[in-house]
């Protein structure tokens, strides 16, 4: 079914751990959009919470797998497999719908057959600190743009940037584009979107579609978590033909600096320091291991088959 043919069927899939009280109000507001999902499925990583009992009451289809056989990409290809809707919407456990026209606005830049991948707009929790709003409201502005691969040299890696947090696709992107890489441990909504880009393909940010996530990590976490980037884009050689993740690093060090001077709060530079360092460190190894691993003529490097005449600009 064609999206300006009609309502299309939308299945939603959201990967689960142990996702705690909030998943309830994640589900009941999914089941209040206006455009209502045709399934919502649950693949679940072993939860020993209840997280699946409380799915399955809610109407959904739940999958479960081992908890140690998770990744990513793998993940939610199988979920997807079972899926029977035109498009497939990808959420986050911890991501909540900030209205009810999330999935309408989301789904809204498919209707043109090139843009291939949409994500919505993430917005902060109201006890987010600032570093952590401020990240957000840089990561995801409030005018809605379409990126193609004509926008690679100045945005650098943030061309082919697109989140999973919540996002949607045509079934028959997904299929064609060869589903997500697997297994991952990071980045396999930016590896497909990439391939996407490269093949002429446009990503749709759209800021109209909104959803409530961020987190507080630890600067171990935060180390952590930028290691698993680096080791990512390393073992995709590829994608640092084409970009480099430093350009998106340094825009936001910038933006978070002038919010600390802004909201006059010099004792947040330190903090500042310290996760900037945690992340550059943890990405610089990362992506030393992952090149280590990495094999340099892989037959998984995509070809671009096509180029589109758009840039980016305001939808």
């Amino acid at each position: 079914m064609l999206i300006n043919s009609g309502v299309p069927r939308l299945s939603v899939i959201i990967p689960t751990l142990n996702a705690g009280e909030a998943f309830e109000e994640l589900l009941t507001r999914i089941g209040r959009q206006s455009i209502k999902p045709h399934e919502v499925i649950v693949i679940d990583s072993s939860s020993t919470d209840g997280t699946a009992e409380l799915a399955r009451q809610a109407g959904a289809i739940v999958m479960t797998i081992a908890k140690q056989s998770f990744d990513h990409g793998g993940a939610r290809n199988r979920a997807a497999s079972v899926a029977t809707g035109d498009i497939l919407v990808f959420m986050t456990q911890d991501a909540l719908p900030a209205d009810d026209s999330l999935l309408e606005a989301l789904i809204r830049p498919l209707a043109a057959e090139e843009v291939a991948y949409a994500y919505a707009r993430q917005l902060p929790y109201p006890d987010a600190n600032l570093l952590e709003r401020t990240a957000r409201a840089h990561n995801y502005p409030n005018e809605s743009m379409i990126k193609s691969r004509h926008d690679i040299p100045r945005l650098g890696i943030k061309a082919f940037f697109c989140s999973n947090v919540c996002s949607a696709m045509r079934r028959e992107t997904f299929e064609r584009m060869g589903k997500f890489d697997e297994p991952v441990m990071f980045n396999e909504d930016l590896l497909f979107s990439a391939r996407c880009v490269l093949d002429g393909g446009l990503i749709a940010y759209a800021a109209d579609a909104k959803v409530l996530h961020s987190h507080t990590f630890t600067l171990k976490q935060l180390y952590r978590r930028f290691y698993d980037n680096g080791v990512s884009i390393g073992t995709h050689r590829w994608i640092a033909v084409h970009a480099q993740a430093e350009k998106a690093g340094s825009g936001l060090l910038r933006t978070q600096l002038r919010a600390i001077w802004q909201h006059r709060k010099p004792w947040l530079i330190v903090r500042l320091v310290l996760e900037s360092a945690s992340k550059y460190v943890g990405y610089k190894r990362g992506l030393r291991r992952g090149l280590g691993l990495s094999v340099p003529d892989s037959a998984t490097i995509p070809k671009g088959s096509g180029e589109s005449s758009s840039s980016t600009k305001s939808m």
